[in-house]
């Protein structure tokens, strides 16, 4: 496996339900490759991080600007 296919899998190497032959695969290229390493295991601390805190509250006028942005973009015709 290469970096770039690791990084492609990534969301799937975090899913619980991963075919054993892929994560076996993944883990042997981490083991193997410092900086894909890295790439995992600062991933594994930002899914921990966000996973045992509280969401931040969104400041009135951002939540409007987005609530804007999404009417906007539902009502654009598909291409």
């Amino acid at each position: 496996m290469k970096c770039k296919a690791l990084i492609n899998e990534l969301e799937v190497y975090f899913d619980e339900d991963i075919d054993p032959a892929l994560r076996a695969e993944i883990e042997e290229h981490i083991a193997k490759c410092k900086n894909c390493r890295v790439v995992v295991n600062t991933c594994k601390k930002t899914i921990e991080f966000f996973c045992n805190s509280d969401p931040a509250p969104l400041p009135e006028d951002t939540r409007h600007r987005l609530y804007q942005a999404i009417e906007k973009k539902l009502r654009q015709p598909r291409a």
